[in-house]
């Protein structure tokens, strides 16, 4: 069979990405209707439920080997656990901020989780800043402040889904497994409380799964597609198209959310927002150029170089002395450009 095209790879790459983030950006629209299920209930249900449809599909997969290996591997083990811990956080404070009426706040949360990335690389990793990337913090850091203003508190909402998700990329980069079987390990660890805290509030009459109806059963069922599908597409897509790509299409999630907010719940936008929120965007936007540039002129180096190789390369390789390589070492400028080009092309795709 003729494999696909690489312009083809690229479109469905494209695709997938858009799925993803589109369906991550809409997901506001889903958690209302699982009222009149409480925040934890519903989250309860996600873990199990995820746990169930991503095991089915490793199942088909017969992708199983990973799981012997992690277990043997206690680090690992504890960074998943961790990895689980961070990410209960995160979907628990996303549902209760929906059906609370604080969409515009939580979309907030995942605008500023790029800034957020990039200060705990600087504090926790000792990475370095370009000058610019340094505006943007700043701005983002003034945007925090002018919103705490305008909401009379911190916006706690938007801080805890920025820190949370922000600290499990940091743990999942670190741990380095695929992205459902990863799923399934932190699904796998978070199903026994889960499954405890259903039965004790079954045992306490308060349990909806099984008291509203096989329609609400289903839509609590249902949590696991609503979390699997958009990792499944994600998946898809990182592996089609560039990471600088799918680092543009992430706002598109947020942008999908606020406008939800604003638009269809019509949640409050004072001017004090609306200041705080063009903060965010601004400091997005100096990332966003910062990155593009950068990427530019990595490639070009990359090319430079490759170029100098080539030309410094003999035409007849069989008339090389015995043990040489057609391609030297390039000396001097042509080194030193390769290995920047190659340093921040790895930065960048870690950052």
């Amino acid at each position: 069979m003729a494999q696909p095209a690489p312009r083809s790879e690229n479109k469905i790459g494209l695709l997938n990405g858009f799925a993803a983030y589109g369906m991550w950006g809409l997901v506001p629209l889903f958690w209302p209707l699982l009222k009149p299920a409480g925040a934890i209930e519903i989250l309860a249900h996600r873990m199990i439920w995820s746990l169930v449809l991503v095991g089915l599909v490793l199942l088909v997969m017969r992708r199983w080997a990973w799981a012997g290996e992690l277990i043997r591997q206690p680090r690992k083990l504890a960074l998943i656990t961790l990895a689980a811990a961070v990410i209960t956080v995160n979907w628990g404070v996303y549902i209760w901020a929906v059906n609370a009426g604080q969409v515009v706040e939580a979309s907030l949360g995942y605008f500023i989780n790029p800034l957020v990335t990039i200060a705990l690389g600087v504090l926790l990793l000792k990475e370095r800043l370009r000058p610019v990337q340094w505006a943007a913090v700043g701005v983002g850091a003034a945007a925090v402040v002018v919103l705490t203003v305008g909401y009379g508190r911190l916006p706690w909402v938007s801080l805890t889904l920025a820190f949370s998700f922000a600290a499990y990329g940091l743990v999942k980069k670190k741990v380095n497994i695929g992205g459902l079987e990863s799923m399934a390990a932190e699904t796998a660890i978070q199903f026994l409380p889960a499954l405890g805290y259903l039965l004790w509030l079954s045992s306490q009459g308060d349990s909806t799964f099984a008291t509203e109806g096989a329609g609400h059963a289903a839509l609590l069922a249902a949590t696991g597609v609503v979390t699997a599908v958009p990792l499944i597409c994600f998946g898809a897509a990182a592996i089609r198209v560039p990471l600088s790509t799918l680092g543009l299409l992430q706002y598109l999630a947020p942008v999908f959310q606020f406008g939800l907010g604003v638009l269809y719940f019509h949640e409050a936008m004072p001017p004090e927002r609306w200041a705080g929120f063009s903060l965010v965007w601004l400091a997005l936007s100096l990332l966003t150029w910062d990155a593009l540039r950068n990427a530019r002129r990595s490639a070009r180096a990359l090319r430079a170089a490759a170029a100098a190789a080539v030309a410094v390369a003999p035409e007849d390789p069989a008339a090389l002395p015995e043990g040489a390589t057609a391609f030297p070492k390039p000396a001097g400028p042509v080194e030193s450009a390769a290995s920047a080009a190659s340093a921040e092309a790895t930065r960048e795709r870690t950052a």
